[in-house]
């Protein structure tokens, strides 16, 4: 199974998150992998309270739809001010709405974003953000799914994670990202560990013939099985 990609040039790497409730991603992003990335210097994570760059005693970021439609809307200024702030300060590669509408994340999305030096990752709430964010400041939009969430925050998160993981360094075995599911459009093969023999389930023998050639060669017929069986559609483009 080929699994080579490209590998980022040396350097950390930074990712700023915009959102109305910061701390629904101080959790996911402090913890595991992600944070041992951080405490290595391999990545920065920056949360913006986007409430911290509205105007008014409320400080919204909200309001009503032009045109009488159900839901609040994000509003245009307190955006514009955090991105203008943002990128007077250095270039990002991308600024990312996520949203229910935009392109499918996917493993080789993942794998060219950590290639990436400086991204913006904006969330999404209450109804959405006003068009003109859309049509002025981004320049990716990213779905994780078919399906609506509260906010973008739990997307971004997932988003950050699936990024994170793959720079060099974040992993103790730098080669375990690059056999992972989706990675050559394969699902992963079957994986065991010790005992050999726990109440009569036991370990394919080829696993333990200690033949490496024989062992990879299985490991490659199952991943394909799996994948035939389990998301055909994978299979497609191969």
């Amino acid at each position: 199974m080929d699994t080579k990609r490209q590998i980022r040039k040396k350097g950390s790497m930074r990712i700023d998150i915009i959102s109305c409730v910061p701390q629904l991603l101080e959790s996911p992003l402090n913890y595991s992998i992600v944070k041992r990335a951080k405490d290595k210097g391999i990545v920065s994570i920056f949360i913006h309270d986007l409430r911290d760059y509205a105007s008014g005693k409320h400080k919204k970021t909200d309001d009503y739809s032009y045109g009488g439609n159900a839901g609040m809307v994000m509003m245009v200024e307190p955006v514009y001010k955090i991105i203008k702030k943002l990128t007077r300060q250095r270039k990002y590669d991308e600024i990312i709405y996520m949203s229910p509408d935009g392109e499918l994340f996917d493993q080789p999305m993942a794998n060219k974003m950590s290639l990436m030096r400086n991204i913006i990752i904006l969330c999404g709430h209450y109804k959405g953000i006003d068009q003109r964010i859309r049509d002025h400041l981004i320049t990716k939009e990213i779905s994780i799914g078919n399906y609506v969430l509260s906010g973008g925050e739990i997307a971004a998160a997932a988003v950050t994670d699936t990024i994170v993981r793959l720079l060099p360094g974040a992993l103790s075995d730098e080669t375990s990202a690059l056999s992972d599911s989706f990675q050559n459009s394969l699902l992963s093969p079957p994986i065991y560990t010790r005992p050999a023999d726990f109440k009569g389930w036991k370990v394919p023998e080829i696993l333990l013939c200690g033949d490496h050639d024989k062992i990879a060669q299985w490991l490659d017929a199952q991943a394909i099985d799996r994948t035939k069986r389990l998301r055909p559609e994978l299979l497609d483009d191969k």
